[in-house]
């Protein structure tokens, strides 16, 4: 009785030391995911500074008048310029180098303060000359307040972008034909489905060539496929596709008509057509068999 008391606590202790565990590697991995986006945004942000950096020595260069401070400030922007491309080609994960180029920021910060420093007590400039460096300062601030903001809205349009370059397939219709090329009234003088569709005018489209995908789906949403191999992909994975075809669009609205040969049994019952382009789903209709 005792042994399996004993047995029983240790089970229970064993069983709970491996769920803390699971948690602690869920909490890790959680964890690890968090810091690479922080990395992430550290960098974009990293980068506007130096590129805010680059563009402030060009306003203080405007200001100089001493040669030998103005091939100093060439040499601090040529060197700003240089960290900048490491930066660019730096992997977000890569912490190290990251850490790096930040620490490298704050030296450079240093010595554009010292510059300002020296400028303003050459005293060559004049009033008009000084409150350019105040201009450039004060761009210097307001830009690193935004850098977080401008990052965000960028995002928002690119995304905003992409959905309004894609195509829209309208005015869909499949209509069954007979062996005479005429709408068929009964499911078993079906020979052919024509599937017809408008792609809508978009002028923020690329033109050029497109491959259009038809999926036609039975009621038991078993494709429609002459050949297995038929496939395309959509959201990291492959789906068969009835029809295909090339077309040239020029970004404005034309037809499109595409034939399927029936040689399978087609039952009564509600079908569906989906419409597919460059790996997005720009159309769907239903249509029924009687």
């Amino acid at each position: 009785m005792k042994k399996n008391i004993i047995f029983t606590i240790i089970a229970v202790l064993l069983l709970a030391a491996l769920g803390v565990a699971v948690y602690l590697l869920m909490d890790e991995k959680q964890a690890n995911t968090e810091l690479r986006e922080e990395f992430r945004l550290e960098k974009e942000d990293l980068e506007g500074e130096y590129t805010n950096f680059a563009r402030q020595y060009d306003e203080l260069k405007l200001v100089v008048s001493n040669d030998s401070l103005a091939q100093l400030l060439e040499q601090e922007q040529l060197k700003t310029q240089r960290l900048l491309e490491e930066l660019r080609t730096v992997k977000s994960t890569n912490a190290t180098e990251i850490r790096r180029l930040k620490n490298e920021l704050t030296t450079l910060r240093k010595v554009m303060v010292s510059y300002i420093n020296q400028i303003d007590s050459l005293n060559r400039i004049n009033a008009k000359q000084q409150e350019v460096i105040a201009q450039v300062t004060e761009k210097y601030e307001v830009a690193s307040r935004q850098i977080s903001t401008l990052t965000e809205e960028r995002n928002t349009l690119t995304e905003q972008v992409t959905l309004a370059s894609q195509l829209d397939a309208t005015n869909i219709r499949v209509t069954p034909l007979n062996k005479r090329g005429k709408e068929a009234k009964r499911t078993k003088d079906v020979t052919q489905l024509q599937v017809s569709f408008s792609v809508a005018k978009n002028i923020t489209a690329k033109t050029g060539d497109r491959i259009l995908y038809v999926r036609i789906l039975k009621p038991d949403n078993d494709v429609l496929t002459k050949n297995a191999a038929d496939t395309f992909t959509y959201e990291n994975r492959e789906l068969s596709y009835s029809m295909k075809k090339y077309i040239e669009y020029t970004g404005e609205e034309q037809t499109v008509s595409l034939y399927w040969d029936v040689e399978e049994y087609l039952y009564a019952g509600n079908y569906r057509a989906d419409i597919f382009a460059e790996g997005n789903l720009i159309g769907s209709t239903t249509f029924s068999l009687n």
